[in-house]
């Protein structure tokens, strides 16, 4: 019988200020915090004169899903995934879509629970091959996080991260040093656009991007909801992919994604499907070489191409994968040029299906 998860658990990254207010340093909010109060995240706070943490073995649930939907198109193709989330979120995005967690303020919101071992046993016990943090974001429940990433880790499970990659120095090197894998969201490249729209710093983000592909082995993709005047502008786009391109390499695959009506945006319309085909195409004249589209129907952007000979080598259609052009060496099988990502000999055979499970039962 699985142990139950703590009612609070102690973290490390925070300090105590001249006021008497203790400083939370997980991330750049930094909120300064009397007895009893809580962080913007919600699910860290103050009490008994540290800063702890309440989401620590809970979570709004479980499901198994295709490792595309997180979205990783070159982590392991068509493999299956046990993913989780909690509740909370350290940015205030307006347009967020999962906003039924990451907004949430009740803990009733955590259904179900299971600690770090039970979640590393259950994935194995499914044949999962990863494990993903998603649905909010993992940088508010680090360390419940890196726990279940080092269980995993025992017993050969990957640890995969949906990030938006807001978080300091020192939480950053121990959080990504556990994970194999991560996807963080770059919601646009404006300054402005963060502070207004999301609450956060670009420039933050923009270290975290490069402190993951310069300084860990973690398999790295970025996503970009595109918002229809907001963050789609053709200037917009070709500053944020000539800089993917100088400071992170041709490689990082980079998935751009249609935004729908949510939270507090719901005066905006749908992203046209022409804009993340405009996008992609920005980006490729770039030199980026993996690039994709995401929310719709798209076979083309969301299938993967050899960089040299153009040819199709991952069919994909929505979330289930048709040809395979890959040999066993990771290289397309039509010119043998390596392609970027980690890829099994064989792919997976997941597909689309998406089981929610309950563990605590």
């Amino acid at each position: 019988m699985q142990d139950s998860p703590p009612v609070i658990h102690p973290t490390k990254y925070w300090h105590r200020c001249d006021d008497g207010r203790l400083q939370c340093d997980l991330c750049p909010r930094y909120c300064r915090l009397r007895e009893g109060q809580r962080g913007l995240c919600y699910v860290r706070g103050r009490e008994q004169n540290e800063i702890v943490l309440y989401s620590y073995g809970r979570s709004s649930g479980f499901c198994i899903d295709p490792i595309e939907k997180k979205p990783l198109n070159h982590f392991y193709p068509g493999s299956s995934v046990l993913s989780f989330g909690t509740a909370g979120c350290n940015l205030a995005c307006k347009f967020c879509q999962n906003w039924d967690m990451s907004k949430s303020r009740e803990m009733d919101t955590l259904a179900d629970q299971a600690m770090p071992e039970e979640l590393a046993n259950t994935a194995k016990r499914l044949q999962c091959d990863s494990i993903a943090f998603t649905y909010n974001d993992p940088i508010i429940f680090l360390e419940y996080a890196v726990d279940t990433a080092q269980a995993c880790r025992e017993q050969g499970i990957h640890s995969v991260a949906v990030s938006a990659g807001y978080i300091t120095a020192a939480p950053r090197e121990l959080f990504f040093n556990n994970i194999d894998a991560a996807n963080i969201d770059l919601k646009a490249f404006n300054s402005r656009f963060y502070k207004k729209l999301c609450g956060g710093e670009l420039e933050n983000v923009l270290e975290t991007l490069q402190y993951i592909n310069q300084e860990t082995d973690v398999w790295l993709e970025i996503t970009t909801l595109l918002i229809p005047g907001q963050n789609d502008s053709e200037k917009e786009l070709h500053a944020m992919t000539q800089w993917i391109s100088d400071k992170l390499g041709d490689d990082v695959p980079l998935h751009f994604t249609a935004f729908h009506p949510d939270w507090k945006m719901q005066d905006i319309k749908a992203t046209p499907h022409d804009t993340l085909i405009r996008a992609r195409s920005i980006a490729i004249d770039n030199g980026l070489n993996y690039v994709y589209t995401g929310n719709v129907h798209d076979p083309q952007g969301s299938s993967t191409y050899c960089p040299n000979c153009k040819s199709r080598i991952i069919e994909r259609d929505w979330y289930e994968l048709g040809e395979w052009g890959l040999n066993d060496k990771g290289q397309c099988s039509h010119c043998d040029t390596p392609i970027a990502g980690r890829f099994a000999a064989r792919p997976g055979d997941w597909g689309a299906r998406r089981v929610p499970i309950r563990i605590s039962a």
